[in-house]
């Protein structure tokens, strides 16, 4: 990776790529420090603070801190994220946007177009929801102090700026992909969750080491901590980068005088075929009760405690009660990897496509019998990839419960960074091989 990385500033173009993707980046987190207008550091810290590390903690993280503070980008690029997945459903569902999206390129710029649109709708609804909630709570100043008409340009102004940042950040995410490095939108999920973690292991040095009695003690907690997250990523490594090779034959056929074709190929099928999207759909699910709760009514019901994974692995007599909520969990990330798993992947359609172009896989009789091997060995497949995954996820809140650490980059988190970083290292090279290429012909 390091070789990739310093091989790639030795090239002017990639270089420039670079230097452009961190200049973004540096205003992406620039724009995280500055606060909606109207509302008081004060206020916000009281009022956002609490929510923060209870049902919006993941939402916190993946914003890069920009929602407790209550910043132009407290919204970010969660929008954006989350009218991509309802517009891969929908591509599923609705005929129209099937077609689209097999027209090629132009399809694509014609869904992606959709995308904005929605991205800037539901920043609008969220942001309105989050406005006029934070708003009666006095993130604006008391409310019996102001007039309907202050309140209102309060909200209308609030509404404005969460939902133009949302929109700013999604139009810098394609200006990374398109002048930058990676996928612009990933990489600035990237730098939201990075941007947290210093804080995260400042936490647990003064909770783990430094408050040891004995400098063995501190040793032996820092040599835990350190080991913890490094199994953690070499973990998240392998299950990113597992993939299962089925082979593929294609039969020779006479073109003119010509015997062509025979080639071997092969259809790779990850291990973790939905990535983070059913640790993503579990959660969203889970916390949207808590989040209602939290919007209408400023106190805390014990019932969001079986929704709240703070609440969970706690083996008090009191507390062990809530950790029924982590088996809905768990079953939900299975269902929804499966199920995410049945719209990306059509064995069927794979089937008939080898068929048509004279594929097979060796042993296995084209038409059905292959996408009954096709689909048997996805459904293998996926189950070993949710059970790391679940395995990933459980680790830091099992630490949460038990040891009451409470930190940002573990699970989902790590499996976006390392994701990420793996794809732009892709990226990079992609690139330099295409400019060896290039160089090649001119010569």
């Amino acid at each position: 990776m390091f070789k990739t990385v310093r091989d790639a500033f030795r090239v002017k173009e990639i270089r420039q790529r670079l230097f452009y993707t961190f200049l973004m980046l540096i205003i992406v987190r620039i724009g995280c420090q500055i606060p909606v207008p109207g509302a008081t550091p004060d206020s916000v810290k009281s009022i956002i603070g609490d929510l923060s590390n209870g049902a919006f903690g993941f939402f916190d993280a993946m914003t890069g801190g920009s929602f407790e503070s209550w910043s132009i980008f407290a919204l970010n690029i969660t929008p954006y994220i989350t009218a991509s997945i309802i517009m891969q459903l929908l591509t599923i569902a609705i005929p129209a946007l099937e077609e689209m999206q097999k027209d090629g390129e132009e399809g694509r710029k014609k869904i992606q177009s959709i995308t904005r649109y929605v991205t800037v709708g539901l920043a609008l609804i969220q942001g309105t929801a989050t406005s006029i909630s934070f708003g009666n709570r006095g993130i604006f100043g008391p409310v019996s102090s102001m007039s309907r008409g202050e309140y209102a340009l309060a909200i209308v102004v609030s509404v404005a700026a969460l939902t133009g940042g949302s929109a700013f950040l999604m139009w810098m995410g394609e200006n990374i992909t398109e002048k930058g490095v990676g996928n612009g939108i990933s990489i600035i999920l990237l730098i939201n969750i990075v941007a947290r973690m210093p804080s995260d292991f400042t936490a647990l040095y003064n909770q783990f080491v430094k408050s040891a009695s004995s400098v063995g003690g501190k040793l032996l907690a820092a040599f835990v901590i350190a080991a913890v997250v490094v199994v953690i990523v070499a973990f998240v490594v392998v299950l990113q980068d597992g993939e299962r090779r089925i082979p593929v034959q294609y039969s020779k056929k006479m073109q003119g005088r010509k015997l062509v074709g025979g080639a071997s190929s092969h259809i790779p099928l990850k291990v973790n075929t939905a990535g983070v999207i059913p640790i993503i759909f579990a959660q969203s699910l889970l916390m949207f009760p808590v989040v209602i709760s939290q919007f209408v009514s400023s106190k805390t019901h014990t019932w969001t405690y079986y929704f709240n994974q703070a609440h969970w692995w706690r083996f008090s007599t009191n507390q062990i009660k809530y950790s029924v909520g982590y088996l809905v969990y768990a079953v939900l990330v299975i269902a929804f990897a499966y199920f995410y798993t049945s719209i990306t992947f059509n064995p069927m359609e794979v089937a008939d496509n080898m068929k048509k172009q004279g594929g097979f896989i060796p042993g296995i009789r084209p038409g059905k019998p292959t996408q009954e091997y096709l689909n048997n060995i996805l459904n293998y497949i996926v189950f070993i990839g949710v059970i790391g995954l679940l395995i990933v996820a459980t680790i830091p809140i099992a630490f949460e419960g038990i040891f009451n650490a409470d930190v940002s980059f573990g699970g989902t988190s790590l499996i976006i960074i390392v994701g990420v970083v793996l794809e732009t290292i892709k990226n990079i090279e992609s690139k330099m091989v295409v400019r060896n290429y290039k160089g090649f012909l001119l010569d």
